[in-house]
């Protein structure tokens, strides 16, 4: 693919109020306006370079999300005080009652309890599907279908989407295909194969420190400005608003996406290969074992790698557990959800992260209970952290010490 997302971050200059090298922060709630005219017209949504309300919108919010477009090569995006959030008014800005949404069957855990749960209070029905299975997607249509909703690359069982596929279908029955690629940042471009809509958590790679909670929407400027209009728009009205201070702390640390992309991945693929050549039963979308590897080299950006997420199977809950819990000790890792951090991160997500998914249904996708996810950090001396790691399989038992 020609398309160069961190380019087109790079190319983005931004001078502050005083000259400075990072843009001013707009450090208010309200604004000013030297017209009532001006303020009717903001109202009206035909000022622009006015601001009317923090909840609508603020120059840092703009920055970010003009930032996040062009990494995404859509026309705009929106930022918000959550992933949530963001989901939450797209989902409700297209759907109403008597509505229905076909999804991904792995997704992440408070996706899927909105879905399943909550939107079922406005008579919004979700049928979930093996997203990797065209003709089960498609047979899940009905004429009251709105969404085709799904991950680039899933939560927790790293199952990969053929969005160029599934925009195509979107087309055919005139779905929007939205697609959350909170996994897969700048390896995977879903705008260029078709999707309408693309979501992100911001608080998990893209601002990559762990201290900031965020998501965005990146689309068209039509559905952008659906979303923030003041009448009956779901980024107005459900007021998920980001603050200022935050969106200009991720959009410094969006500088450096690109650089910490690649050794995510870099450290990934290594963990991966490490493990798989132990016998351990590995999921990561660079391995040739992964059922969906050649579909995710068609589309990636080949320079940013199969992204750093990975999952390996111990057997048990008890000896994911204990697994875990001596890995911190070892300091190789966090035992915390989450994902995107420069130290490794490791949770069981059956009884975490997809804890709101039923255990029956957790069974049938195969979300096994020895499921751990890592999310893989950014260690310089990636050789040190398998041995330390593998000498803990070892202790506990995971390993055999003749296999190791």
């Amino acid at each position: 693919m020609s398309f160069k997302p961190a380019n087109n971050i790079q190319d983005l200059q931004y001078f502050g109020e005083f000259g400075g090298v990072n843009p001013s922060i707009s450090d208010s709630s309200t604004y000013t306006f030297l017209s009532a005219k001006t303020m009717f017209d903001t109202f009206e949504g035909n000022a622009d370079g006015c601001y009317l309300y923090s909840r609508h919108s603020t120059p840092s919010n703009l920055y970010l999300g003009e930032a996040l477009a062009a990494m995404e090569g859509t026309e705009t995006a929106n930022v918000y005080a959550s992933g949530m959030g963001a989901i939450a008014s797209v989902i409700l800005q297209i759907c109403k009652g008597g509505d229905h949404i076909v999804s991904s069957r792995t997704i992440y855990g408070g996706t899927y309890a909105f879905l399943k749960n909550f939107t079922t209070n406005f008579n919004i029905e979700t049928s979930f599907v093996d997203i990797t299975k065209l003709e089960s997607v498609e047979s899940a249509i009905t004429s009251k279908t709105r969404i085709l909703y799904c991950e680039s690359v899933s939560n927790p069982l790293l199952e990969v989407a053929d969005m160029a596929r599934l925009a195509r279908l979107a087309k055919k029955h005139n779905l929007k295909l939205v697609v959350d690629n909170t996994f897969s940042p700048l390896s995977i471009s879903p705008a260029k194969l078709g999707v309408d809509i693309v979501i992100h958590s911001l608080t998990k790679f893209i601002n990559g420190s762990s201290d900031t909670v965020g998501g965005v929407v990146c689309a068209s400027q039509e559905f952008v400005d659906d979303l923030r209009n003041v009448n009956d728009g779901a980024a107005m009205l459900l007021g998920s608003t980001m603050d200022s201070l935050r969106a200009a702390s991720i959009l410094k640390n969006l500088r450096t996406l690109h650089i910490r992309m690649q050794q995510h991945s870099k450290n990934a693929m290594y963990l991966a290969k490490k493990f798989e050549g132990l016998g351990l039963k590995t999921v990561y979308p660079g391995l040739a074992s992964h059922p969906s590897h050649d579909l995710f080299k068609a589309m990636m950006n080949e320079q940013y790698g199969f992204g750093g997420m990975l999952t390996i199977d111990v057997g048990s809950l008890e000896k994911a557990n204990e697994l875990m819990e001596l890995m911190q000790n070892q300091n190789l890792g966090y035992l915390a959800v989450s994902l995107g951090f420069y130290k490794t991160l490791f949770s069981a997500p059956g009884s975490s992260t997809s804890s709101e998914i039923p255990e029956d249904e957790q069974e049938e996708m195969g979300l096994s209970d020895g499921l751990i996810r890592f999310s893989i950090g950014l260690d310089a001396d990636i050789e040190r952290t398998f041995q330390k790691m593998k000498e803990c399989m070892i202790k506990l038992d995971v390993l055999e010490k003749e296999t190791a």
